[in-house]
Parts: C-alpha cells; sequence; structure tokens
C-alpha cells in the first residue's frame, strides 16, 4: 500500500464532488496549506475552529476536509492576537492543509442532501432545486484486447461510464484494426514500414463534458499504444438535473408532530423549531441542508407537505405558514451528516492507499436551549 499525496486524495474527491458543481461565488477548494505533501490521516469536519485544529494536531492530520469553508469572506489580515489569526497560524505551523467542500458537496449524489434524506429514512428521491445538468460526450478507444480490462479499469476509476446509480458502465465491440508505423516510431505492435493487423476492441464509455480532458488522460496513460486511436462524439441526451435539497416519500404518513420527534432522532438533535398546528398530515418530505429560506415556494411547488432546513428567518416563517407549508428547523449543524458521508465514502475509494479518513469527534454546534 502506498501513502497518497494531497493532490490525489483531492482528486479523488473531486470525481465524486466535483468543483464546477458549487453555487457561484462559493470558496471552495484549498483554503490553508498545501497538497504538494504525503498525507497518513485526513480529518474530516463540518466546521474548522480552534478546537478542531487542535484535534488534528493531537491526531497528526495532515489534511482538513471540511465542509463549511474556514475564510467565507475574504480576510483583512492575520493577527495571531484574534481567534481567526491564530487558528490560521496553527494550521501553518502544524503543517496542516485544510480543503472546502460547500455546495458542491450539497449538491453531489450522495452528498449532504442525499446524505439527510437517507437518514430520514425517505424513498423516491428526487432534486429540489435543480441547478446543473451536465453536457455529455461518448468516448470510443481501440485498444488490442489483451488489454481491454485495463483500459475498462482506467475510465471507470476516472470516472467515466456513471450512470444513474450505476458506475464502470461501458460498451464493448471487436474488430480488426489495421496500421503502419513509421521509420520514427516505436510501435507497441508491429515494425516500421510493415502493414500490419492485430485484433481490436472498440471500448465506448460516457462521460460529462466538464470532466472528458481528465478522462482522456487516464485512458492513454493505461494504453499500450504510442498513439491511441480515439473519438470524442457530443451527445444531446442529458445527465439527470442535480441541484440543491431533496423531495422524497415517507414509508408511512404520519402526524407533523410524530414526523417532529422523528426528525430528532434521525438528524441527532435535542430541538427543532417548528411551523404548523401539529395535526397535519405528512407523507412528502422537502430537505435541504443549511439555510434554505429562498426555497420555500419550492418545496410548496413540489407537493411536499413539510419543509426541513436550517436558520429560518422570522418573516419566511410567516409567509410559509401564509402559504400552508409547515416547516421544521433543526439548525445547520445537521448538516454534521457529511462527516460519516465522507469518511466512508473516501475510505473505499482509498482502499489501497495507507491513508486513514478519521471522522472529528468536536462537537461545533454553537447554540444550546435553556
Amino acid at each position: 500500500m502506498k501513502i497518497p499525496n494531497g493532490q490525489q486524495i483531492i482528486e479523488e474527491f473531486e470525481k465524486w464532488s466535483p468543483k464546477y458543481l458549487a453555487m457561484e461565488g462559493d470558496p471552495i477548494g484549498l483554503h490553508v496549506g498545501t497538497l504538494n505533501k504525503k498525507v497518513e490521516r485526513v480529518l474530516v469536519t463540518l466546521d474548522v475552529d480552534e478546537a478542531v485544529v487542535d484535534e488534528a494536531i493531537e491526531k497528526g492530520a495532515g489534511l482538513i476536509i471540511a465542509h463549511h469553508p474556514p475564510i467565507f469572506r475574504p480576510l483583512k489580515n492575520l493577527q495571531t492576537d484574534f481567534p481567526q489569526g491564530r487558528l490560521m497560524e496553527k494550521l501553518i505551523k502544524n503543517d496542516i492543509a485544510v480543503y472546502a467542500a460547500h455546495t458542491n458537496l450539497d449538491v453531489a449524489w450522495g452528498g449532504v442532501n442525499d446524505l439527510l434524506a437517507e437518514a430520514l429514512g425517505l424513498s423516491e428521491t428526487s432534486v429540489l432545486v435543480k441547478t446543473y445538468e451536465a453536457e455529455l460526450v461518448k468516448i470510443a478507444v481501440f485498444v488490442p484486447e489483451s488489454h481491454e480490462d485495463q483500459v475498462r479499469k482506467a475510465f471507470g476509476d476516472a470516472g467515466a461510464g456513471a450512470i444513474g446509480d450505476y458506475e464502470h458502465c461501458s460498451y464493448t465491440l471487436s474488430g480488426t484494426g489495421r496500421f503502419r508505423p513509421t521509420a520514427s516510431a516505436d510501435p507497441y505492435i508491429g515494425e516500421a514500414g510493415k502493414m500490419e493487423q492485430t485484433a481490436e476492441s472498440k471500448i465506448e464509455v460516457v462521460v460529462r463534458k466538464a470532466e472528458k480532458d481528465r478522462v482522456i488522460r487516464a485512458m492513454i496513460a493505461a494504453h499500450p499504444y504510442e498513439e491511441p486511436a480515439y473519438d470524442v462524439f457530443t451527445l444531446e441526451n442529458k445527465e439527470l438535473p442535480m441541484g440543491l435539497g431533496r423531495v422524497g416519500r415517507l414509508k408511512e404518513e404520519m402526524s407533523l408532530d410524530a414526523f417532529v420527534e422523528h426528525v430528532k432522532s434521525s438528524l441527532d438533535v435535542p430541538f427543532v423549531r417548528v411551523v404548523g398546528t401539529g395535526d397535519e398530515t405528512i407523507r412528502k418530505v422537502a430537505v435541504l441542508g443549511g439555510d434554505g429560506n429562498k426555497y420555500i415556494q419550492q418545496a410548496k411547488r413540489a407537493g411536499a407537505d413539510v419543509y426541513i432546513t436550517g436558520d429560518l428567518y422570522f418573516h419566511v416563517a410567516q409567509d410559509a405558514q401564509a402559504i400552508g407549508l409547515p416547516v421544521i428547523d433543526p439548525g445547520h449543524h445537521v448538516e454534521k451528516v457529511m462527516i460519516r458521508g465522507v469518511v466512508d465514502h473516501m475510505t473505499a475509494k482509498g482502499a489501497n492507499w495507507q491513508c486513514e479518513f478519521l471522522p472529528s469527534e468536536v462537537n461545533t454546534e454553537p447554540f444550546r436551549l435553556k
């Protein structure tokens, strides 16, 4: 097993949660330090505060993957007498890099909103607010039969062939390849100046256009030929729309009051704020992690019986009440579901690495009920 560097870890992470899924202006990506180093431990956290940094130091983590960006607005200074400056000083002195995946992780399939929907036991889920619809291309490459499995694996590992809930999807045709190497060639098969033919396979995969270049690089690296022959076709069909929030159904309907208790238990929160009388019947649920104030109308139009989101404003609560939409506010901190989700995903993807992905055990919830 090899120790990965930070670049390899984040490259794997971004196959799942690419930067282009983020909302405009969201300050995602590397915030502190460098990824150009070996990393044996990664701490996954919702927030980056001084207690989390101390935890990273204690656990020997060289990289923190966070959901909430630690530098959300431009810093005017880094005075180490103040909390923000002191935090940055600790990170730099202890060579700890910080990478943030915010709204891109909210939007990604299997990301924050899917994790919340899963925790609530929702089925038949769909996107609440559409924000991205990927253009698709098809890549077709000709490869000797002896290397087709190797090239197919390279395609799949690079993220090609992902269709809905399936991955590593491809199609293969068999045929005969013909070519004549020139005098300056260094052919894998055949001799310079002589016509050659060999049994080849044509492998076809579908990939998001935004990821095309990376996938082609991975294919070329796995291909035995000096000059692989491949085609790229633009497709008119699009990927399923992606976006913020999810809408799904409960297995059994229940009253709003009963559902409130279900939310508290499922999302591990001690209290919630509720808009509604309590006796409304709940079956269809909309959920959006973080601050979802501006999406109450989308939840209503989606036919949701209740909308779950955090940081609910007073006047937005009144608006929801006016349109007859019950709302449950479990707070912003429920996005902590991403900690275990990221740890599990990256542990599986990095199974051949000598690298631990550790869940933060620090509670960064600032509120308590009295």
